[in-house]
């Protein structure tokens, strides 16, 4: 019986989801996401909710905000992390990884897979 290989988190490539639109203040991201469907439709006229979320980021999150852009493995991006805040990034893969899947579930990135080079 074959054993299905387990995917490596850093070979995942991250781009932004083209839903949500994003802005730049001061080196700080807000990303700016727009609540569609039925039940957002309903809870904005019942209980008064906003069309629009505007979620401000901090200097990390807003650093590999900037720097998502489809080429780019999550492995990569904490090798600039690394580069850019040295020790205060630590612990630097759990940090990033977790702050990614938060990313993805709240659907402001999506993925792919980078593909291996055959040589």
């Amino acid at each position: 019986m074959a054993r299905k290989k387990s995917a490596n988190y850093l070979d995942f490539v991250p781009r932004i989801n083209p839903n949500n639109t994003w802005s730049e203040e001061n080196g700080i991201v807000t990303v700016h996401m727009v609540h569609r469907g039925f039940w957002a439709a309903i809870a904005q006229k019942v209980f008064h909710r906003p069309r629009v979320s505007h979620i401000k980021l901090d200097e990390y999150g807003s650093f590999v905000w900037k720097n998502i852009d489809g080429v780019r493995t999550v492995g990569q991006l904490a090798q600039a992390m690394k580069e850019r805040f040295g020790e205060k990034a630590e612990p630097l893969y759990d940090r990033l990884v977790h702050y990614m899947r938060i990313l993805y579930n709240n659907q402001f990135i999506l993925y792919g897979r980078q593909e291996k080079k055959r040589g």
